[in-house]
Parts: structure tokens; sequence; C-alpha cells
């Protein structure tokens, strides 16, 4: 039976990743799961060592350094496991003649371009984690083995701490909210990201890794940080009494300019990627992200 290395299991896409590819794939796969207990990113060696022990025909790698904000004064840490930790991952995985498919971010662009970006477009970071993830990308491609290198934003879903949990608690708790709204993307569900992933295995994996390289990977249409908090408590509210949630005490959710809600780490105020290579290549399309938040939110414990 082949063998994929699953990486950052404890983490949203990891945890998604586990139970897609193990309802999807079992009978053809081996998933060895692997958190940061089993897989320390920041000691190389570890790596190496523990890549060469699982031996894998495929790693799929979502874990990261993800504290955005935090990354401006932990530049060497988020640098040793999104940047050296996929290079290594990559060279080990080119010795044993196995794939890789590894996760990025829409922090790779600085989101100054008026339409949505493709995978061509020229890359600037404007934060140490976007810059961190894109010398992952670079160490990737040195290594020149199969890969896929899926470029997602704004992941979010039922599992873990993100933007969707936080708006509930708040709304929860306070009745007004003050949400950036010139800030643009495309919310993703981790779910969405999993089942994309899974038919990859198959179309690129098994039946043509000469299709190696950059992808981008969001579920459809576009929306402001603004325009998500209003869609989650819109959903929320359309699902409170059936699901016997605890009410929403908001009656406001205010959009506000990013300049009012100043961050270490500089944001992109275009995170619109453009997702026609991916499905003209592989077939593989995401839905509509308010359709996605639906799928989560019906899988939500609250």
């Amino acid at each position: 039976m082949k063998r994929i290395l699953l990486t950052g299991v404890s983490g949203q896409v990891g945890h998604a990743l586990q139970q897609q590819l193990a309802l999807e794939l079992a009978s053809e796969w081996q998933i060895v799961a692997c958190d940061r207990q089993q897989l320390d990113l920041t000691q190389p060696e570890h790596i190496r060592r523990t890549v060469r022990e699982i031996a894998p025909d495929l790693i799929i790698h979502p874990a990261a350094y993800t504290a955005v904000d935090k990354a401006e004064s932990e530049r060497e840490l988020a640098y040793a496991i999104n940047a050296t930790a996929p290079g290594v991952l990559a060279e080990e995985a080119a010795t044993l003649n196995a794939g890789l498919i590894h996760f990025s971010t829409d922090y790779v662009y600085d989101g100054a371009k008026d339409a949505l970006y493709t995978e061509t477009d020229a890359v600037n970071p404007l934060s140490v984690y976007g810059a961190s993830k894109l010398a992952g990308e670079e160490a990737i491609r040195r290594v020149g083995l199969p890969h896929l290198i899926l470029r997602t934003s704004w992941v979010y879903g039922s599992y873990g701490k993100n933007f969707l949990k936080t708006i509930i608690r708040l709304a929860q708790e306070r009745e007004h909210l003050r949400i950036v709204a010139d800030q643009y993307g495309a919310p993703t569900a981790d779910t969405a990201i999993a089942k994309a992933v899974t038919e990859l295995v198959t179309r690129w994996h098994q039946e043509d890794v000469t299709q190696s390289g950059v992808y981008h990977l969001v579920n459809s249409g576009e929306t402001s940080w603004f325009g998500f908090a209003s869609e989650i408590v819109a959903q929320y509210r359309a699902l409170e009494s059936v699901r016997g949630w605890p009410p929403l005490v908001v009656n406001e959710v205010q959009p506000i300019a990013a300049a009012e809600y100043p961050t270490p780490a500089k944001r992109p105020q275009n995170s619109r990627l453009c997702t026609a290579k991916l499905e003209q290549t592989f077939g593989v399309t995401l839905p509509e992200w308010s359709v996605a938040l639906n799928q989560v939110m019906a899988e939500l414990a609250v």
C-alpha cells in the first residue's frame, strides 16, 4: 500500500485533510499523520530522520507557522518552520522519489493589484510571515522534485481558532462589532481545501506529476472581512433556534478601514486569487465562499 505523510494534523487544514483522506483514500493509501510532537519542524535532522523512517510516496504539508503578527518579532522561528523545513522535506522527498503537496498563502502578494492575482504575477510580501512562506516556496522549487504549491487565503473551519469562531464569540458578547471593510479576498473553508487536495492526489500525483508548480486554491467569489463577518452573523441567526445555539447579542456590524485597526504585520488590501489554472489543469473547482460557509456552519458545535 502506498503511503502519505501528512503534517500539521493538529491545525485546521491538517485536521480536515486527515479526515477527508481517510474517508476517500484509505483503500489505496496508508495515511501517516504527524503533529508537532511527532515531526518537529524546527529541527532539520529530526525532519530527515522521520521522513526516512516513514518512507512516504507522497508528503502533504499543511503545517506552518501562522501567527502573522507574532512573526514580526519571531522572524527566526517563522523562517525555520516556513522556509527551512519545506526545503528539507523536499530534499528528503526527492531522495525517496516521492511527491510533495505544500501550502502557501495570499500573503506572498502585496495586494496592490486591482484585479485577481494569477500565479504568474510578481510576488512582494509585506510581512515576515508572507516572506517566510515565499522562501519556503523557493526552497521547494530549487530541489526540483514533483510538487504542488497551493496558495490559499482566509482559511477557517469548525475546528481550531479562526475568524469564524472569533466572530461568533464576539457576537455573543458584544452589541457592536467593528470589522475591516477595505481588504478583499475569498474566505476558504478547510473542508473545501481537503476535498480539493484529495482529488489532486489522484489527478496530479497518480496521473500527471509533470503538471508541477504553483496553483491558487480558494473558494470562489470574493468579499471583505466585513462582508464575511456579516454573513457569519446572518447564517448563525438562521440556524440559531433550529440548532439550539446560544443567542447573539450583536445588533450592528460596522465597516471600518484597515487604518482604524492597526496590526504589527501589514496585510495585502487585495487577496483575490484567480483559480483558473487549477480548474483548467486538473478540473478541480471549489464552491462559492458563502456556500462553503453554510456547509461549515452545518458542522459547527457552539
